[in-house]
């Protein structure tokens, strides 16, 4: 089983539009059929970051749910409406060990 994080700097004042825009995203992953995911913001550290932590039984699983978010109508237009939001992401995928 892995985890995967999707750690996005928001653009200062960006936390309340991203929120908003990924409930919107939620509507996208559930019609493509891709498994819950679990939304983090800062209680401390960097202001303004957001996560996306999302668990898949393999790499395999986890590249077969990435390629397939972009197919939706209207992903590519909630995309850009959110990359203009952050500042800057990385991803982190970690083995879980128990």
């Amino acid at each position: 089983m892995i985890l995967v994080r999707d750690i996005f700097q928001l653009k200062f004042g960006a936390m309340k539009p991203a929120l908003d825009l990924w409930k919107e995203g939620q509507s996208f992953m559930r019609t493509n059929g891709n498994p819950p995911v679990r939304m983090l913001t800062d209680l401390s550290g960097e202001y303004y970051t957001l996560v996306m932590e999302s668990t898949f039984p393999n790499l395999t699983d986890f590249e077969r749910e990435r390629s397939s978010t972009t197919m939706p109508d209207g992903w590519r237009d909630w995309y850009q409406q959110f990359s203009n939001l952050v500042q800057s992401g990385r991803r982190e995928i970690f083995t879980i060990v128990q």
